[in-house]
Protein backbone atom coordinates (compact mmCIF):
# COMPACT_ATOMS: atom_id res chain seq x y z
CA UNK A 1 0.00 0.00 0.00
CA UNK A 2 1.59 3.32 -1.00
CA UNK A 3 2.05 5.95 1.70
CA UNK A 4 0.41 9.33 1.18
CA UNK A 5 3.55 11.13 2.38
CA UNK A 6 6.38 10.78 4.91
CA UNK A 7 4.24 11.95 7.83
CA UNK A 8 1.62 9.27 7.19
CA UNK A 9 4.38 6.68 6.79
CA UNK A 10 5.75 7.76 10.18
CA UNK A 11 2.38 7.36 11.87
CA UNK A 12 1.97 3.88 10.45
CA UNK A 13 5.53 2.95 11.40
CA UNK A 14 4.94 4.24 14.94
CA UNK A 15 2.02 1.86 15.30
CA UNK A 16 4.35 -1.07 14.62
CA UNK A 17 6.92 0.27 17.11
CA UNK A 18 4.47 0.95 19.96
CA UNK A 19 6.02 -1.76 22.12
CA UNK A 20 9.25 0.24 22.41
CA UNK A 21 7.65 3.04 24.42
CA UNK A 22 8.36 1.26 27.73
CA UNK A 23 12.13 1.33 27.02
CA UNK A 24 12.20 5.18 26.88
CA UNK A 25 13.91 5.21 23.47
CA UNK A 26 15.66 7.99 21.61
CA UNK A 27 14.52 8.42 18.01
CA UNK A 28 17.10 9.46 15.42
CA UNK A 29 16.09 10.58 11.94
CA UNK A 30 18.50 10.32 9.02
CA UNK A 31 18.49 13.73 7.28
CA UNK A 32 16.75 14.84 5.35
CA UNK A 33 13.90 12.57 4.27
CA UNK A 34 14.01 10.39 7.37
CA UNK A 35 13.30 13.25 9.76
CA UNK A 36 9.56 13.79 8.99
CA UNK A 37 9.07 10.04 9.41
CA UNK A 38 11.07 10.05 12.64
CA UNK A 39 9.11 13.01 14.01
CA UNK A 40 5.87 11.04 13.86
CA UNK A 41 7.53 8.00 15.44
CA UNK A 42 8.96 10.11 18.27
CA UNK A 43 5.60 11.79 18.80
CA UNK A 44 3.77 8.47 19.15
CA UNK A 45 6.44 6.95 21.42
CA UNK A 46 6.67 10.15 23.54
CA UNK A 47 10.40 10.04 22.87
CA UNK A 48 12.99 12.75 22.26
CA UNK A 49 13.98 13.35 18.65
CA UNK A 50 17.42 14.03 17.21
CA UNK A 51 19.24 13.47 13.94
CA UNK A 52 22.05 11.07 13.15
CA UNK A 53 24.39 12.59 10.58
CA UNK A 54 26.48 9.98 8.81
CA UNK A 55 28.71 10.23 5.78
CA UNK A 56 29.87 7.20 3.87
CA UNK A 57 33.57 6.86 3.06
CA UNK A 58 33.64 5.80 -0.57
CA UNK A 59 36.51 4.03 -2.27
CA UNK A 60 38.48 6.65 -4.30
CA UNK A 61 37.92 5.11 -7.72
CA UNK A 62 34.43 3.74 -6.88
CA UNK A 63 32.68 6.18 -4.50
CA UNK A 64 29.45 4.18 -4.34
CA UNK A 65 31.38 1.34 -2.68
CA UNK A 66 31.64 2.08 1.01
CA UNK A 67 34.86 1.36 2.85
CA UNK A 68 33.55 2.88 6.09
CA UNK A 69 31.66 5.83 7.53
CA UNK A 70 32.15 8.79 9.85
CA UNK A 71 29.76 10.36 12.29
CA UNK A 72 29.72 13.00 14.99
CA UNK A 73 31.97 12.93 18.05
CA UNK A 74 34.90 11.78 15.91
CA UNK A 75 33.37 8.36 15.31
CA UNK A 76 34.80 6.32 12.45
CA UNK A 77 33.93 2.80 11.39
CA UNK A 78 35.93 0.99 8.71
CA UNK A 79 35.39 -2.11 6.60
CA UNK A 80 38.79 -3.77 6.69
CA UNK A 81 37.93 -6.23 3.90
CA UNK A 82 36.99 -3.46 1.45
CA UNK A 83 40.07 -1.42 2.37
CA UNK A 84 42.33 -4.38 1.76
CA UNK A 85 40.70 -5.53 -1.46
CA UNK A 86 40.58 -1.99 -2.90
CA UNK A 87 44.18 -1.27 -1.92
CA UNK A 88 43.32 2.09 -0.35
CA UNK A 89 46.36 3.83 1.11
CA UNK A 90 46.47 5.63 4.45
CA UNK A 91 46.90 8.94 2.62
CA UNK A 92 43.83 8.34 0.45
CA UNK A 93 41.76 7.31 3.47
CA UNK A 94 42.86 10.37 5.44
CA UNK A 95 41.99 12.73 2.59
CA UNK A 96 38.50 11.28 2.07
CA UNK A 97 37.85 11.11 5.81
CA UNK A 98 38.80 14.75 6.36
CA UNK A 99 36.43 15.88 3.63
CA UNK A 100 33.48 13.79 4.84
CA UNK A 101 34.07 14.64 8.50
CA UNK A 102 33.89 18.35 7.67
CA UNK A 103 30.58 17.68 5.90
CA UNK A 104 29.25 15.86 8.98
CA UNK A 105 30.14 18.63 11.40
CA UNK A 106 28.84 21.42 9.14
CA UNK A 107 25.57 19.69 8.42
CA UNK A 108 24.92 18.67 12.02
CA UNK A 109 25.56 22.21 13.30
CA UNK A 110 23.36 23.76 10.61
CA UNK A 111 20.40 21.42 11.12
CA UNK A 112 20.52 21.55 14.93
CA UNK A 113 20.99 25.30 14.99
CA UNK A 114 24.18 24.92 17.02
CA UNK A 115 22.56 22.80 19.76
CA UNK A 116 24.51 19.75 20.97
CA UNK A 117 23.54 16.21 20.02
CA UNK A 118 21.56 14.16 22.53
CA UNK A 119 23.93 11.55 24.10
CA UNK A 120 23.34 7.95 23.02
CA UNK A 121 25.24 6.30 25.85
CA UNK A 122 23.33 3.32 27.29
CA UNK A 123 20.08 4.11 25.44
CA UNK A 124 17.74 2.22 23.17
CA UNK A 125 18.06 4.05 19.86
CA UNK A 126 15.55 3.88 17.01
CA UNK A 127 17.12 4.94 13.70
CA UNK A 128 14.48 6.00 11.16
CA UNK A 129 14.69 6.70 7.43
CA UNK A 130 12.01 7.09 4.75
CA UNK A 131 13.06 3.86 3.07
CA UNK A 132 16.05 1.71 2.14
CA UNK A 133 17.47 0.55 -1.16
CA UNK A 134 20.90 -1.01 -0.70
CA UNK A 135 21.06 -0.10 2.98
CA UNK A 136 24.62 1.22 2.90
CA UNK A 137 23.91 4.46 4.75
CA UNK A 138 21.65 2.71 7.24
CA UNK A 139 24.34 0.13 8.00
CA UNK A 140 26.83 2.91 8.62
CA UNK A 141 24.30 4.70 10.85
CA UNK A 142 23.81 1.57 12.98
CA UNK A 143 27.57 1.18 13.43
CA UNK A 144 28.03 4.85 14.28
CA UNK A 145 25.24 4.64 16.88
CA UNK A 146 26.96 1.68 18.50
CA UNK A 147 30.29 3.49 18.53
CA UNK A 148 28.58 6.41 20.26
CA UNK A 149 27.45 4.10 23.05
CA UNK A 150 23.92 2.99 22.15
CA UNK A 151 22.93 -0.07 24.18
CA UNK A 152 20.36 -1.29 21.66
CA UNK A 153 19.84 -0.22 18.06
CA UNK A 154 16.57 -0.65 16.18
CA UNK A 155 16.43 0.29 12.50
CA UNK A 156 12.92 1.18 11.29
CA UNK A 157 11.71 2.22 7.83
CA UNK A 158 8.42 2.26 5.94
CA UNK A 159 9.72 0.29 2.95
CA UNK A 160 12.78 -1.75 1.96
CA UNK A 161 13.63 -4.74 -0.27
CA UNK A 162 13.64 -8.07 1.58
CA UNK A 163 17.28 -8.86 0.77
CA UNK A 164 18.40 -5.55 2.31
CA UNK A 165 16.39 -6.30 5.43
CA UNK A 166 17.99 -9.71 5.76
CA UNK A 167 21.49 -8.23 5.46
CA UNK A 168 20.86 -5.48 8.01
CA UNK A 169 19.68 -7.95 10.63
CA UNK A 170 23.36 -8.79 11.12
CA UNK A 171 24.06 -5.18 12.14
CA UNK A 172 21.04 -3.94 14.12
CA UNK A 173 19.41 -5.58 17.13
CA UNK A 174 16.09 -5.36 15.34
CA UNK A 175 15.02 -4.25 11.87
CA UNK A 176 11.46 -3.18 11.08
CA UNK A 177 9.90 -2.41 7.70
CA UNK A 178 6.19 -2.02 7.00
CA UNK A 179 6.51 -3.06 3.37
CA UNK A 180 9.08 -5.38 1.77
CA UNK A 181 8.01 -5.55 -1.88
CA UNK A 182 9.61 -7.86 -4.38
CA UNK A 183 10.66 -6.87 -6.94
CA UNK A 184 11.76 -3.56 -5.46
CA UNK A 185 12.25 -0.61 -7.82
CA UNK A 186 12.46 2.69 -5.96
CA UNK A 187 11.59 4.15 -2.55
CA UNK A 188 9.69 7.04 -4.14
CA UNK A 189 7.35 4.62 -5.88
CA UNK A 190 5.84 3.81 -2.50
CA UNK A 191 4.82 7.40 -1.79
CA UNK A 192 2.06 9.46 -3.39
CA UNK A 193 4.03 12.55 -2.33
CA UNK A 194 7.80 12.05 -2.25
CA UNK A 195 8.77 15.68 -2.70
CA UNK A 196 12.21 16.58 -1.30
CA UNK A 197 12.53 17.45 2.38
CA UNK A 198 14.24 20.79 2.86
CA UNK A 199 16.79 21.74 5.49
CA UNK A 200 14.26 24.27 6.78
CA UNK A 201 11.71 21.52 7.38
CA UNK A 202 14.27 19.45 9.29
CA UNK A 203 15.18 22.44 11.44
CA UNK A 204 11.51 23.21 12.11
CA UNK A 205 10.76 19.65 13.24
CA UNK A 206 13.79 19.54 15.53
CA UNK A 207 12.86 22.88 17.06
CA UNK A 208 9.29 21.73 17.58
CA UNK A 209 10.49 18.53 19.20
CA UNK A 210 12.91 20.38 21.49
CA UNK A 211 10.10 22.74 22.53
CA UNK A 212 7.96 19.82 23.62
CA UNK A 213 5.95 19.27 20.47
CA UNK A 214 6.87 15.59 20.44
CA UNK A 215 6.65 14.45 24.02
CA UNK A 216 3.77 16.57 25.30
CA UNK A 217 0.07 15.93 24.91
CA UNK A 218 -1.94 18.10 22.56
CA UNK A 219 -2.96 21.30 24.34
CA UNK A 220 -6.67 20.80 25.01
CA UNK A 221 -9.16 23.51 25.88
CA UNK A 222 -11.84 20.89 26.65
CA UNK A 223 -11.25 17.25 27.61
CA UNK A 224 -14.09 15.89 29.70
CA UNK A 225 -16.93 13.43 30.11
CA UNK A 226 -20.33 14.74 29.09
CA UNK A 227 -23.95 13.57 29.12
CA UNK A 228 -26.09 14.26 26.06
CA UNK A 229 -29.87 14.43 26.35
CA UNK A 230 -31.38 12.77 23.29
CA UNK A 231 -34.99 11.72 22.84
CA UNK A 232 -35.59 11.08 26.53
CA UNK A 233 -32.27 9.30 27.07
CA UNK A 234 -29.06 10.45 28.76
CA UNK A 235 -26.18 9.34 26.53
CA UNK A 236 -22.64 9.38 27.99
CA UNK A 237 -19.81 10.75 25.87
CA UNK A 238 -16.34 12.27 25.86
CA UNK A 239 -15.73 15.71 24.39
CA UNK A 240 -12.24 16.81 23.38
CA UNK A 241 -11.43 20.19 21.85
CA UNK A 242 -7.75 21.06 21.22
CA UNK A 243 -6.59 24.65 21.30
CA UNK A 244 -7.22 26.39 18.00
CA UNK A 245 -9.61 23.68 16.80
CA UNK A 246 -10.94 24.13 13.26
CA UNK A 247 -13.99 21.91 13.56
CA UNK A 248 -15.69 19.22 15.62
CA UNK A 249 -16.23 15.62 14.53
CA UNK A 250 -19.08 13.56 16.02
CA UNK A 251 -18.49 9.78 16.03
CA UNK A 252 -21.39 7.49 15.17
CA UNK A 253 -20.44 3.98 16.28
CA UNK A 254 -21.87 0.85 14.78
CA UNK A 255 -22.65 -2.75 15.66
CA UNK A 256 -23.35 -1.95 19.29
CA UNK A 257 -19.95 -0.39 20.09
CA UNK A 258 -19.66 2.96 21.82
CA UNK A 259 -17.32 5.66 23.00
CA UNK A 260 -14.78 3.09 24.23
CA UNK A 261 -14.16 1.62 20.76
CA UNK A 262 -10.32 1.39 20.54
CA UNK A 263 -10.34 1.91 16.79
CA UNK A 264 -12.44 5.07 16.94
CA UNK A 265 -10.40 6.33 19.89
CA UNK A 266 -7.26 5.88 17.77
CA UNK A 267 -8.84 7.88 14.93
CA UNK A 268 -9.98 10.56 17.39
CA UNK A 269 -6.42 11.02 18.70
CA UNK A 270 -5.16 11.65 15.18
CA UNK A 271 -7.97 14.15 14.55
CA UNK A 272 -7.10 15.94 17.81
CA UNK A 273 -3.44 16.09 16.76
CA UNK A 274 -4.59 17.61 13.46
CA UNK A 275 -6.50 20.37 15.29
CA UNK A 276 -10.02 18.93 15.26
CA UNK A 277 -12.36 18.49 18.19
CA UNK A 278 -14.05 15.12 18.72
CA UNK A 279 -17.16 13.83 20.47
CA UNK A 280 -17.28 10.09 21.10
CA UNK A 281 -20.58 9.02 22.66
CA UNK A 282 -22.91 6.05 22.99
CA UNK A 283 -25.75 6.14 20.48
CA UNK A 284 -27.65 3.57 22.52
CA UNK A 285 -28.32 3.45 26.24
CA UNK A 286 -27.09 0.36 28.07
CA UNK A 287 -30.52 -1.28 28.29
CA UNK A 288 -31.06 -0.70 24.54
CA UNK A 289 -27.84 -2.40 23.42
CA UNK A 290 -29.14 -5.89 24.29
CA UNK A 291 -31.76 -5.64 21.54
CA UNK A 292 -29.89 -6.31 18.31
CA UNK A 293 -32.66 -4.67 16.30
CA UNK A 294 -31.68 -1.28 17.75
CA UNK A 295 -28.26 -1.54 16.13
CA UNK A 296 -29.96 -1.58 12.71
CA UNK A 297 -32.65 0.97 13.56
CA UNK A 298 -31.19 3.66 11.33
CA UNK A 299 -33.96 6.25 11.93
CA UNK A 300 -33.45 5.83 15.69
CA UNK A 301 -29.66 6.24 15.47
CA UNK A 302 -29.98 9.16 13.05
CA UNK A 303 -32.40 10.87 15.42
CA UNK A 304 -29.84 10.57 18.22
CA UNK A 305 -27.20 12.12 15.95
CA UNK A 306 -29.51 14.99 15.08
CA UNK A 307 -30.26 15.61 18.76
CA UNK A 308 -26.54 15.56 19.52
CA UNK A 309 -25.81 18.11 16.78
CA UNK A 310 -28.50 20.38 18.26
CA UNK A 311 -26.95 19.94 21.72
CA UNK A 312 -23.55 21.01 20.39
CA UNK A 313 -25.04 24.08 18.71
CA UNK A 314 -26.64 25.05 22.01
CA UNK A 315 -23.39 25.02 24.00
CA UNK A 316 -21.16 28.07 24.38
CA UNK A 317 -17.96 26.04 23.98
CA UNK A 318 -19.01 24.17 20.80
CA UNK A 319 -21.56 26.21 18.85
CA UNK A 320 -18.93 28.06 16.80
CA UNK A 321 -17.41 24.89 15.30
CA UNK A 322 -18.41 23.41 11.93
CA UNK A 323 -19.59 19.84 12.49
CA UNK A 324 -18.54 16.63 10.76
CA UNK A 325 -19.77 13.06 11.18
CA UNK A 326 -17.47 10.01 11.37
CA UNK A 327 -19.55 6.85 11.04
CA UNK A 328 -18.54 3.21 11.38
CA UNK A 329 -20.60 0.21 10.23
CA UNK A 330 -24.31 0.94 10.82
CA UNK A 331 -23.31 4.29 12.31
CA UNK A 332 -22.29 5.41 8.82
CA UNK A 333 -25.80 4.70 7.55
CA UNK A 334 -27.19 6.74 10.42
CA UNK A 335 -24.76 9.60 9.73
CA UNK A 336 -25.86 9.81 6.10
CA UNK A 337 -29.54 9.55 7.07
CA UNK A 338 -29.16 12.42 9.54
CA UNK A 339 -27.13 14.47 7.04
CA UNK A 340 -30.00 14.29 4.57
CA UNK A 341 -32.20 16.42 6.81
CA UNK A 342 -32.79 19.83 5.18
CA UNK A 343 -31.67 21.79 8.26
CA UNK A 344 -28.60 19.67 9.08
CA UNK A 345 -25.48 21.54 10.25
CA UNK A 346 -23.19 18.74 9.04
CA UNK A 347 -20.53 19.86 6.57
CA UNK A 348 -18.46 16.71 6.01
CA UNK A 349 -18.86 12.95 6.48
CA UNK A 350 -16.37 10.09 6.69
CA UNK A 351 -17.44 6.44 6.76
CA UNK A 352 -15.14 3.64 8.01
CA UNK A 353 -16.18 0.17 6.93
CA UNK A 354 -19.64 1.67 6.82
CA UNK A 355 -23.05 0.67 5.58
CA UNK A 356 -24.10 3.74 3.58
CA UNK A 357 -26.61 1.55 1.77
CA UNK A 358 -28.71 1.60 4.96
CA UNK A 359 -29.51 5.26 4.31
CA UNK A 360 -31.49 4.08 1.28
CA UNK A 361 -33.35 6.70 -0.74
CA UNK A 362 -32.00 9.45 1.51
CA UNK A 363 -28.56 9.20 -0.10
CA UNK A 364 -29.65 11.47 -2.94
CA UNK A 365 -30.45 14.25 -0.44
CA UNK A 366 -27.03 14.28 1.25
CA UNK A 367 -25.13 17.49 0.46
CA UNK A 368 -22.12 17.19 2.78
CA UNK A 369 -18.91 15.96 1.04
CA UNK A 370 -18.61 12.27 1.85
CA UNK A 371 -15.57 9.99 2.04
CA UNK A 372 -16.20 6.23 2.09
CA UNK A 373 -13.23 4.22 3.46
CA UNK A 374 -13.39 0.46 2.99
CA UNK A 375 -10.93 -2.38 3.53
CA UNK A 376 -9.70 -4.06 0.37
CA UNK A 377 -10.48 -7.51 1.81
CA UNK A 378 -13.94 -6.44 3.02
CA UNK A 379 -15.36 -7.37 -0.36
CA UNK A 380 -19.08 -7.50 0.47
CA UNK A 381 -19.04 -4.11 2.20
CA UNK A 382 -16.91 -2.63 -0.58
CA UNK A 383 -19.56 -3.59 -3.12
CA UNK A 384 -22.26 -2.08 -0.89
CA UNK A 385 -20.29 1.16 -0.75
CA UNK A 386 -19.83 1.25 -4.49
CA UNK A 387 -23.53 0.74 -5.01
CA UNK A 388 -24.42 3.45 -2.46
CA UNK A 389 -21.95 5.87 -4.06
CA UNK A 390 -23.92 5.68 -7.31
CA UNK A 391 -26.83 7.34 -5.49
CA UNK A 392 -24.81 10.15 -3.94
CA UNK A 393 -25.09 13.48 -5.75
CA UNK A 394 -22.77 15.33 -3.36
CA UNK A 395 -18.98 15.43 -3.66
CA UNK A 396 -17.83 11.96 -2.69
CA UNK A 397 -14.96 9.52 -2.99
CA UNK A 398 -14.23 5.89 -2.13
CA UNK A 399 -10.84 5.11 -0.61
CA UNK A 400 -9.82 1.45 -0.40
CA UNK A 401 -7.23 0.42 2.19
CA UNK A 402 -5.47 -2.57 0.58
CA UNK A 403 -5.20 -5.68 2.71
CA UNK A 404 -7.58 -4.39 5.40
CA UNK A 405 -10.58 -6.37 6.63
CA UNK A 406 -13.83 -5.00 8.06
CA UNK A 407 -12.43 -3.98 11.46
CA UNK A 408 -9.12 -2.60 10.10
CA UNK A 409 -7.17 -4.67 12.62
CA UNK A 410 -4.15 -5.17 10.34
CA UNK A 411 -0.92 -3.27 11.17
CA UNK A 412 -1.13 0.27 9.85
CA UNK A 413 -4.73 -0.03 8.66
CA UNK A 414 -6.42 2.15 11.26
CA UNK A 415 -3.60 4.70 10.97
CA UNK A 416 -4.32 4.93 7.24
CA UNK A 417 -8.01 5.47 8.02
CA UNK A 418 -7.19 8.22 10.51
CA UNK A 419 -4.93 10.02 8.08
CA UNK A 420 -7.54 9.91 5.30
CA UNK A 421 -10.23 11.14 7.69
CA UNK A 422 -8.12 14.01 9.03
CA UNK A 423 -7.35 15.22 5.54
CA UNK A 424 -10.99 15.05 4.45
CA UNK A 425 -12.29 16.95 7.47
CA UNK A 426 -9.59 19.62 7.31
CA UNK A 427 -10.33 20.15 3.64
CA UNK A 428 -14.11 20.29 3.94
CA UNK A 429 -14.95 21.73 7.37
CA UNK A 430 -14.67 25.26 5.98
CA UNK A 431 -18.27 26.33 5.75
CA UNK A 432 -18.90 25.10 2.22
CA UNK A 433 -20.50 21.94 0.90
CA UNK A 434 -20.31 22.18 -2.87
CA UNK A 435 -22.69 19.82 -4.71
CA UNK A 436 -21.68 17.70 -7.63
CA UNK A 437 -20.65 14.08 -7.96
CA UNK A 438 -17.12 12.76 -7.85
CA UNK A 439 -16.67 9.06 -8.26
CA UNK A 440 -14.10 6.55 -7.08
Amino acid sequence: MPFRDRREAGRRLAERLAGLRASSPLVLGLPRGGVPVAYEVAKALRAPLDILVVRKLGVPFQPELGMGAVGEDGVRVLNADVLRQAGVTEAQLAQIEAHERAEVEERAARLRGGHPAIPLQGRTVVIVDDGLATGGTARAAVRVARERGAARVVLAVPVAPPETMATLRRDADDVVALETPEPFFAIGGWYSDFSPTSDDEVVELLVRAAAGGVDKEVDKEVDKEVVIPAEGRQLPGHLTIPSGARGLVVFAHGSGSGRHSPRNQAVARVLNDAGLGTLLFDLLARDEEADRANVFDIPLLAGRLGATSAWLLDRDDTRAFPIGFFGASTGAGAALWAAAEPDTPVRAIVSRGGRPDLAGARLESVRAPTLLIVGGRDEAVLEMNRDAARHLTCEHRIEVVPGATHLFEEPGAIAAVADLAARWFLEHLDGTSPPGPQSE
